[in-house]
């Protein structure tokens, strides 16, 4: 009776898997027929037949820059958290591409591409482009704070077992940081469709480029003022969401369960439930794809880096490898070029500012800093708490983690002159606009590297905590704070770099009727970027990369010291 059972379950789930195939390979042909026709003055149609085929665009567009934003933060996170002297370099490299807004990498891509390709080739791959550099930081940090956070016993096993860097990666390193990995791929992704809109169209210069997709889409149904058209786009994008949630994310939520440190069994209390999961599980198209394609090309993979590695001496591969001084002095001289070249350019194109123009910049940095700092605490206050509901308590994670999910990914700069109507009249209503407007770009961030902090607790700490008969405050001081503190940093790090980037958008809006604005660093880069005053642009930008290196290196690169000394899972 059970074995009867469990066949049919599996027939029923082969059917539903190729149903979905079925369901993606329609739509695709019918999104090429709804292609709207091409138009030179306006390639925007407002017309609501139109959506699917703008969502597909957008969403190829998020799947690359997705792609590329995970090869990056796996190779730029283990070359970081390997070696202590990568690190010193590689990470300030990397808070410095977190914290340059968007707007300034828009000429670089767009003229450097431009200059050596067709332009619509060259505008698609930096709609890319900047789509990964709303993903990537995130989910480079992540990765490597799990890096850097493997528990010290875990490491001598690998040691004694001898693996070579293939095998550890994969058994030891991969394992260990996949719970954390997919929860901010989760944010990376809302993160993307926040910026969404400024990837897809843009103005450099006095060139305007437009892209055709559902954030190009928002924007100018917003702008015009088009309320049903509006109202359709974003229902649009929640449904995308949800499905994204049911279908993708949710059965990888499940799955990386499996690879939490545990030492006991009983941890389906705080799993994600997923109706999909078990169905890819019994499908017979899926059992086939991975014992006849996916296991094979593992088994090759293992094979060619075990055989490219055993040729090498087999030891002790320290954690701290030495650097060739060679090509250490190389990579030195050759950034000391650099550094020389582009300071003589940077002053020569920033001599034309003068001194009240420095006043005004750095004024507006620290009303841009007070701002984000307000804007973490505020976010903090709601995150913590959620954040571990959503990740210990499953009937609360079935009802609130779609919800969170749909509203990271909704992007708050379609309701943002709303928002501006509401506060405007207030005392310090722009300043309260622009700092709700941060939060609601950046708390993401805090709450979803909370709930992988949640998840990745081992469930014989719960246990020993509930023998130990813990008051709540002694529970949360003894066990949750200190197993979230490493999570918690990763997430004020990339919170604060997209609050800064926020602000360019929070301090300066822009209709077709009023434009509002308030002092800061985001204001001064927006108003410099739309009328094209470059050495104010460039100054302003080089003064918030400096501010975000700044509190980064002295403020939270010795709160993530502090958490791989003291809050490791040892």
């Amino acid at each position: 009776m059970l074995r009867s059972k469990k066949s049919a379950y599996a027939k029923w789930a082969d059917w539903m898997v190729l149903w979905l195939i079925l369901v993606v390979m329609l739509g695709l042909l019918k999104l090429a027929y709804y292609a709207p026709p091409a138009a030179k003055a306006t390639p925007i149609s407002l017309g609501i037949r139109y959506i699917p085929y703008y969502a597909w665009r957008s969403v190829s567009r998020m799947i690359l820059a997705y792609l590329l934003s995970i090869v990056f933060s796996i190779f730029y996170g283990y070359a970081a958290a390997r070696n202590k002297r990568n690190e010193k370099i590689m990470l300030p490299i990397l808070d410095i591409l977190q914290s340059t807004p968007i707007l300034t990498f828009l000429p670089v891509f767009v003229f450097g591409l431009t200059a050596i390709m067709p332009q619509k080739v060259a505008l698609e791959i930096a709609a890319v482009l900047l789509i990964f550099t709303s993903q990537a930081w995130n989910m480079t940090f992540a990765w490597y704070q799990s890096l850097t956070t493997i528990p010290k016993e875990l490491k001598e096993a690998s040691n004694i077992f001898l693996l070579n860097s293939w095998m550890r990666f994969k058994k030891l390193e991969l394992p260990f940081g996949f719970v954390s990995l997919v929860w901010n791929s989760i944010m990376s992704w809302a993160g993307g469709w926040f910026f969404l809109y400024a990837a897809e169209i843009f103005t450099v210069g006095n060139k305007n480029f437009e892209l055709v997709g559902l954030g190009s889409y928002i924007q100018v149904a917003g702008y015009h003022g088009n309320i049903p058209a509006l109202m359709t786009a974003i229902l649009t994008l929640i449904i995308i969401i949800v499905l994204l949630d049911q279908f993708l994310w949710r059965p990888l939520l499940s799955w990386s369960r499996k690879f939490n440190l545990e030492m006991v069994s009983g941890g389906a209390g705080t799993e994600t439930v997923s109706w999909f999961y078990p169905v890819l599980r019994q499908s017979k198209i899926i059992l086939w794809f991975e014992g006849r394609i996916l296991k094979p090309l593992v088994e090759r993979m293992d094979k060619y880096f075990n055989k490219k590695l055993s040729k090498k001496k087999i030891e002790v591969v320290p954690e701290d490898k030495p650097f060739n001084k060679k090509v250490l002095i190389g990579i030195g001289i050759a950034l000391g070029l650099v550094f020389l070249f582009t300071a003589q350019r940077m002053f020569a194109f920033m001599n034309t500012l003068k001194a009240a123009d420095y006043l005004h910049i750095l004024e507006g940095a620290l009303a841009t800093m007070l701002r984000v700092f307000t804007s973490l605490a505020l976010s903090l206050l709601w995150t913590i708490p959620v954040g571990v509901l959503i990740g210990s308590n499953k009937k609360a994670a079935l009802f609130l983690q779609p919800l969170v999910q749909i509203m990271a990914s909704v992007p708050a700069t379609a309701f943002f002159s709303i928002l501006i109507l509401l506060f405007i009249k207030l005392p310090f209503g722009i300043n309260i606009a622009a700092i709700v407007f941060m939060m609601l770009g950046t708390q993401w961030y805090l709450l979803f590297n909370i709930i992988a902090g949640v998840a990745t607790i081992p469930q014989d700490l719960r246990y020993t905590a509930s023998l130990m008969r813990l008051k709540k405050w002694n529970y949360w001081k003894t066990l949750i704070l200190p197993a979230l503190f490493p999570f918690i940093i990763t997430g004020a790090i990339t919170a604060s770099g997209g609050a800064w980037n926020a602000s360019l958008i929070a301090e300066y809006v822009s209709s077709h009727e009023n434009t509002y604005s308030t002092i800061g660093l985001g204001s001064i880069i927006a108003d410099a970027t739309a009328k094209s005053n470059y050495p104010m642009l460039f100054a302003a930008t080089f003064v918030m990369i400096v501010f975000v290196t700044c509190i980064n290196r002295f403020g939270w690169r010795r709160l993530y010291s502090l958490a791989k000394e003291k809050y490791k899972m040892e």
